[in-house]
């Protein structure tokens, strides 16, 4: 899986993937084989942090 490197659009994107398909951001990083601080690294300096409660960023 590509991922957009703008952390807004990545923002968007993950957010999209996580309320279509998968209950949860580890669920999302292991099927895809994501690095998930990576992606909660990006989206952490645009000011965003993972809910599990909501299951998105936010």
């Amino acid at each position: 899986m590509s991922l957009p490197e703008d952390p807004f659009i990545l923002y968007s994107f993950i957010n999209t993937q996580l309320r279509d398909k998968y209950s949860s951001f580890e669920e999302l990083c292991r099927k895809n084989d994501l690095d998930m601080e990576n992606i909660s690294t990006k989206l952490r300096t645009a000011g965003f942090e993972y809910s599990p409660e909501y299951n998105k960023f936010m």
